[in-house]
């Protein structure tokens, strides 16, 4: 079979070329300690001691930060209305994200926020949600699936699985339980994380 002549244009060779600005950025402390304007994607790594998470902790200390637990967006206002690419200003919404996130992980009982780092990237709209994909299929971070509830509204049903292996958030504790238990959750943790 002859091979593809290749396409910088192509809709896979430009995620990757976001995904890879985004994994060449700084580590920073979760949230940054600076403010910043615009939306973008970012990557969560964790590097402390929970036992179900001892793998990935491992390939993220000694500042390696190979396997990011979550991969997010945040997008401009109103690009859920069809708004993308067409100038709104973002304001801080990437810096709130991440700081929202970082409140979460506060709130709950068996995670230190102290254990958590982060990258961001600002960029274009366009670019957010064909970037987030490509990281997420890159590294599977477990916190998108199988644990999955950590950046999700609070339009929930049930407690989420995050919700369930991290107990705490203030919107979850009404909510009923999830339809795994806890040790199901955990068990679905069993394949390695994919590292860079």
């Amino acid at each position: 079979m002859p091979e593809q002549p290749y396409n910088p244009l192509d809709k896979r060779n430009l995620a990757e070329s976001v995904a890879n600005a985004l994994l060449g950025r700084p580590v920073h402390p979760l949230p940054p300690s600076e403010p910043f304007a615009g939306a973008g994607i970012y990557a969560i790594y964790y590097v402390g001691d929970f036992p179900s998470y001892r793998r990935i902790a491992e390939l993220n200390r000694k500042e390696r930060f190979q396997a990011p637990i979550y991969i997010g967006k945040a997008v401009p206002p109103g690009a859920r209305r069809g708004g993308y690419g067409l100038g709104e200003a973002p304001g801080r919404v990437l810096y709130n994200r991440v700081r929202e996130h970082a409140r979460s992980i506060d709130q709950v009982q068996n995670l230190n926020l102290a254990d958590f780092h982060c990258r961001y990237l600002v960029t274009d709209d366009i670019w957010i949600p064909l970037a987030e994909s490509l990281l997420i299929e890159k590294f599977r971070p477990i916190w998108n699936h199988p644990i999955d509830g950590f950046g999700a509204g609070r339009q929930r049903r049930e407690k989420s699985s995050w919700d369930t292996v991290h107990p705490g958030r203030p919107f979850a504790q009404g909510l009923p339980p999830n339809k795994r238990n806890l040790r199901e959750i955990l068990a679905m943790l069993n394949q390695p994380p994919r590292a860079d």
